[in-house]
């Protein structure tokens, strides 16, 4: 964190590379045993009991039948016809790298799971829950066409693009909640450290793994319900799902990690 913050402070023009470079230069210092890439396995990559643990769930891993789920969801047509492929670049196979993505027109963030429900209302569809079961499978099957892809988020040259990128980082440092905790404090801070049972995640790569199977929550969950829950957890108020500022965080943590590889659909204990 000491290492960190005077850079990120100093930003007081936005200047996303100089932050991505400082930020991914924090984790390789305070973690030196460790590749970029393995970052992306969250609290398994911390210590070697851990990355046991998680090497033995992979042979059979909990997240498969959601995979599946969503593989079949992904190709069965709407009631007019047309399927999800009809809505994505490349038929929406191996773009998960690509979002959150800016949207020009819209001056807006656009999440992956914001894309699937506006292509489900577009096709007469009703929207699906944001935070777990079938948008969680829908994005593990896209997550899982992408994997070993690097994140590869784009912020165009406009100021709405770099005003939102900068909102995140804000959100992301700002503390809240009972606990006056940011997400900052304990995904720099702390990670490898416990809090009750759970081992803290690195931020750098954490959102390259979702969704995830978490045995804590006993099934999938997106990063709308990573974020709901982080905001719970630390006693504060969650906003709502893809409101404007869950967007802006994620567009800001999905950009420091670009370059490491898309891990998802991913668990954690």
């Amino acid at each position: 964190m000491l290492t960190l913050a005077p850079a990120a402070r100093a930003a007081d023009t936005v200047d996303p590379a100089a932050d991505k470079a400082a930020f991914q230069k924090f984790f390789t210092s305070k973690f030196p045993k460790l590749k970029l890439e393995d970052f992306v396995n969250g609290p398994y990559s911390m210590n070697e009991d851990l990355h046991k643990q998680w090497q033995e769930k992979e042979e059979f891993p909990p997240y498969e039948f959601s995979l599946e789920a969503g593989k079949e969801m992904f190709s069965t047509p709407f009631k007019n016809g047309k399927t999800y492929a009809d809505c994505f670049p490349n038929k929406g196979i191996g773009i998960r790298q690509n979002y959150p993505y800016f949207d020009e027109k819209e001056g807006k963030v656009v999440t992956l799971e914001l894309a699937l429900n506006r292509c489900r209302e577009a096709n007469g569809e009703a929207p699906f829950s944001y935070v777990k079961d079938d948008m969680a499978a829908l994005t593990a099957y896209m997550a899982f066409t992408s994997r070993g892809k690097p994140m590869d988020i784009k912020i165009p040259n406009d100021p709405r693009a770099l005003e939102a990128y900068q909102k995140g980082k804000e959100y992301f440092y700002t503390r809240r909640g009972q606990l006056n905790f940011s997400c900052a404090t304990c995904h720099i801070q702390s990670p490898g450290e416990r809090i009750r049972a759970e081992v803290l995640a690195p931020a750098l790569g954490i959102l390259n793994a979702m969704p995830i199977y978490r045995s804590e929550w006993s099934g999938m969950g997106t990063t709308s319900r990573r974020f709901t829950t982080c905001n719970s957890q630390i006693r504060g108020v969650p906003l709502n799902p893809q409101d404007d500022e869950y967007r802006n965080l994620e567009y800001y943590l999905s950009y420091v990690s670009n370059g490491l590889p898309i891990s998802g659909p991913g668990a954690r204990p």
